[in-house]
Protein backbone atom coordinates (compact mmCIF):
# COMPACT_ATOMS: atom_id res chain seq x y z
CA UNK A 1 0.00 0.00 0.00
CA UNK A 2 2.47 2.25 0.55
CA UNK A 3 5.21 1.61 -2.12
CA UNK A 4 1.88 2.01 -4.06
CA UNK A 5 1.65 5.76 -2.82
CA UNK A 6 5.32 6.34 -2.72
CA UNK A 7 5.30 5.49 -6.54
CA UNK A 8 2.89 7.89 -7.52
CA UNK A 9 4.52 10.99 -5.29
CA UNK A 10 7.65 9.85 -6.82
CA UNK A 11 6.70 10.31 -10.61
CA UNK A 12 4.82 13.34 -9.47
CA UNK A 13 7.62 14.79 -7.77
CA UNK A 14 10.44 13.54 -10.47
CA UNK A 15 8.32 15.47 -13.14
CA UNK A 16 8.69 18.83 -11.29
CA UNK A 17 12.38 18.28 -10.90
CA UNK A 18 12.08 17.32 -7.15
CA UNK A 19 13.88 14.18 -7.36
CA UNK A 20 16.01 15.17 -4.29
CA UNK A 21 12.96 14.46 -2.53
CA UNK A 22 12.75 10.76 -3.26
CA UNK A 23 15.43 9.53 0.05
CA UNK A 24 12.69 11.19 2.46
CA UNK A 25 9.73 9.69 1.50
CA UNK A 26 11.35 6.31 0.90
CA UNK A 27 12.41 6.90 4.50
CA UNK A 28 8.98 7.81 5.81
CA UNK A 29 7.28 5.20 4.08
CA UNK A 30 10.29 2.68 5.66
CA UNK A 31 11.40 1.76 2.56
CA UNK A 32 15.31 0.65 2.95
CA UNK A 33 17.68 3.57 0.65
CA UNK A 34 20.87 2.04 1.09
CA UNK A 35 22.54 1.42 -2.21
CA UNK A 36 24.03 -1.75 -2.16
CA UNK A 37 27.18 -2.87 -5.17
CA UNK A 38 29.76 -0.77 -7.04
CA UNK A 39 30.60 0.88 -10.21
CA UNK A 40 33.07 -1.98 -11.90
CA UNK A 41 32.15 -4.98 -12.14
CA UNK A 42 34.35 -8.18 -13.90
CA UNK A 43 33.59 -11.26 -15.36
CA UNK A 44 36.69 -13.62 -16.34
CA UNK A 45 34.91 -16.49 -18.34
CA UNK A 46 32.66 -16.09 -20.75
CA UNK A 47 31.47 -18.34 -23.63
CA UNK A 48 28.10 -17.91 -26.07
CA UNK A 49 27.92 -20.89 -28.23
CA UNK A 50 26.64 -21.46 -31.51
CA UNK A 51 25.68 -25.23 -31.05
CA UNK A 52 21.96 -25.42 -29.63
CA UNK A 53 19.64 -27.97 -29.16
CA UNK A 54 16.18 -27.23 -29.28
CA UNK A 55 16.61 -24.05 -27.13
CA UNK A 56 18.91 -21.36 -28.09
CA UNK A 57 22.08 -21.13 -25.67
CA UNK A 58 22.28 -17.50 -23.68
CA UNK A 59 24.69 -15.91 -21.49
CA UNK A 60 23.25 -12.68 -19.22
CA UNK A 61 25.06 -9.98 -16.84
CA UNK A 62 21.51 -9.38 -14.54
CA UNK A 63 21.86 -5.97 -12.66
CA UNK A 64 19.93 -5.03 -9.50
CA UNK A 65 20.09 -1.54 -9.03
CA UNK A 66 18.87 -0.41 -5.61
CA UNK A 67 19.51 3.36 -6.34
CA UNK A 68 17.34 6.13 -7.29
CA UNK A 69 18.92 6.89 -10.27
CA UNK A 70 19.19 4.92 -13.40
CA UNK A 71 22.20 2.87 -14.14
CA UNK A 72 23.88 3.33 -17.86
CA UNK A 73 25.74 0.24 -18.29
CA UNK A 74 28.95 0.34 -20.16
CA UNK A 75 30.22 -2.90 -21.41
CA UNK A 76 33.63 -3.75 -22.69
CA UNK A 77 34.28 -7.56 -23.91
CA UNK A 78 38.36 -8.69 -23.34
CA UNK A 79 39.90 -11.70 -25.43
CA UNK A 80 43.53 -13.49 -25.53
CA UNK A 81 43.80 -12.91 -29.01
CA UNK A 82 42.50 -9.66 -30.34
CA UNK A 83 41.83 -5.93 -28.94
CA UNK A 84 39.05 -5.01 -27.10
CA UNK A 85 35.19 -4.67 -27.95
CA UNK A 86 33.76 -1.67 -26.61
CA UNK A 87 30.35 -0.05 -27.43
CA UNK A 88 27.79 -1.96 -25.97
CA UNK A 89 25.49 -0.26 -23.60
CA UNK A 90 22.31 -0.77 -21.58
CA UNK A 91 20.17 0.62 -18.73
CA UNK A 92 18.86 -0.62 -15.61
CA UNK A 93 16.10 1.46 -13.91
CA UNK A 94 15.98 3.06 -9.99
CA UNK A 95 14.94 0.42 -8.14
CA UNK A 96 14.57 -2.20 -10.35
CA UNK A 97 16.73 -5.58 -12.03
CA UNK A 98 17.75 -5.76 -15.43
CA UNK A 99 18.91 -9.03 -17.80
CA UNK A 100 21.62 -8.26 -20.05
CA UNK A 101 20.95 -11.25 -22.64
CA UNK A 102 24.61 -11.41 -24.47
CA UNK A 103 22.85 -13.18 -27.39
CA UNK A 104 20.58 -9.98 -28.10
CA UNK A 105 23.37 -7.42 -27.68
CA UNK A 106 24.62 -5.16 -30.21
CA UNK A 107 27.37 -2.53 -29.44
CA UNK A 108 27.45 0.97 -30.82
CA UNK A 109 28.82 -0.21 -34.52
CA UNK A 110 26.07 -2.71 -34.26
CA UNK A 111 27.96 -6.08 -33.95
CA UNK A 112 26.75 -8.84 -31.42
CA UNK A 113 28.87 -10.56 -28.88
CA UNK A 114 30.92 -13.08 -30.61
CA UNK A 115 30.26 -17.01 -30.61
CA UNK A 116 32.31 -19.71 -30.17
CA UNK A 117 34.93 -17.39 -28.51
CA UNK A 118 36.09 -16.67 -25.01
CA UNK A 119 36.20 -13.63 -23.52
CA UNK A 120 35.91 -11.61 -20.09
CA UNK A 121 33.59 -8.70 -19.23
CA UNK A 122 34.18 -5.57 -17.78
CA UNK A 123 31.13 -4.20 -16.56
CA UNK A 124 30.95 0.11 -15.35
CA UNK A 125 27.91 1.84 -14.10
CA UNK A 126 27.62 5.22 -13.35
CA UNK A 127 25.96 4.20 -10.07
CA UNK A 128 26.42 1.72 -8.00
CA UNK A 129 24.91 -1.83 -8.84
CA UNK A 130 25.25 -5.63 -8.37
CA UNK A 131 25.90 -7.91 -10.64
CA UNK A 132 25.60 -11.78 -11.35
CA UNK A 133 26.74 -13.64 -14.59
CA UNK A 134 24.42 -16.80 -16.02
CA UNK A 135 25.05 -18.85 -18.67
CA UNK A 136 22.85 -21.93 -20.27
CA UNK A 137 24.68 -23.88 -22.11
CA UNK A 138 22.10 -26.32 -24.64
CA UNK A 139 24.63 -27.66 -26.55
CA UNK A 140 23.21 -31.13 -25.12
CA UNK A 141 19.98 -32.34 -24.95
CA UNK A 142 21.62 -32.56 -20.81
CA UNK A 143 21.83 -28.44 -20.69
CA UNK A 144 23.77 -26.91 -17.92
CA UNK A 145 23.13 -23.59 -16.01
CA UNK A 146 25.96 -21.88 -14.44
CA UNK A 147 25.84 -18.31 -12.64
CA UNK A 148 28.47 -16.56 -10.18
CA UNK A 149 28.82 -12.97 -8.76
CA UNK A 150 30.98 -11.03 -10.57
CA UNK A 151 33.96 -9.84 -9.22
Amino acid sequence: QYTTRFCKLQVALEKKGKKWYTKYILKFAGISVKVYGKKEWLIADCYFDSNWNKQVSHEAICVLNTSQQNAVIQITLFFQDRDPMTGFVAECGSMRTHHIRMDKLLNQDGQPVPKDTPYAVLVESNVEVVCQYTRLDTAQSEMALMTTIAY
